[in-house]
């Protein structure tokens, strides 16, 4: 490989490092347990400690650093299609639609950019992660549920959305692959449900309406 290639590529890599720089300051629904929002960044960072943390006791041998790569690219997309929360999707399922064509369009921009390096590799494992189709990405996308619960848990209880008091119960269906992963569910879900009982709510009657809403 020559020098000259050799700046091309470097240079590519230096514009999706612009562009992902976004992911610093594009926020998430989620907050902060200081009472600011949590960027896309700040998410991802903690999925891959998750990662590197919770692999040694998983049941199955995988593979980590294609694990790690998975979770750093899987919302890279936000860098340029925005972050969508659940809960809006949830309310108006068109706008999954619209959310899933300006992904489409910026893994295939992504690509593009990165056409004379790494660029197929990762549009790879993006749709890996997106079609749960192997046990890494299986993993990934446990781990991004759970994070995402984990840090409402954090959060001052003013910030949930009633329907998110339902979603606390619902995340059982995405780690049924793992024993590690159910029991880790059980604890952050013990975590919501006493934050919820101190606040005041009926735990019994949210269970039931999760369960009747979104099973």
């Amino acid at each position: 490989m020559t020098n000259q290639i050799k700046i091309e590529q470097l240079s590519a890599i230096l514009e999706v490092l612009q562009l992902a720089e976004k992911l610093k300051f594009e926020l998430r629904h989620s907050w902060l347990s200081n009472g600011r929002q949590e960027s896309v960044a700040e998410h991802t960072w903690r999925m891959s400690l998750m990662a590197v943390l919770i692999e040694p006791l998983l049941g199955k041998k995988i593979d980590l650093a294609r694990l790690l790569k998975m979770i750093i690219i899987h919302d890279l997309v936000e860098a340029e299609a925005g972050d969508v929360s659940v809960l809006d999707q949830i309310r108006n399922p068109e706008i999954n639609k619209i959310k899933l064509k300006n992904e489409e369009k910026a893994i295939e921009n992504i690509r593009e950019m990165l056409s004379k390096s790494n660029g197929q590799e990762i549009y790879d494992l993006f749709y890996e992660f997106e079609e749960k189709s192997t046990f890494e990405a299986k993993v990934a996308n446990a781990i991004d549920k759970l994070e995402v619960q984990l840090q409402h848990n954090h959060a001052d209880i003013n910030t949930w959305e009633e329907i998110e008091y339902d979603l606390s119960f619902v995340i059982g269906k995405h780690v049924q692959f793992d024993e590690t992963f159910t029991l880790l569910k059980d604890l952050i879900e013990k975590q919501a449900e006493q934050k919820l009982q101190i606040a005041g709510f009926d735990i019994l009657e949210i269970r039931d309406r999760a369960l009747t809403n979104f099973n």
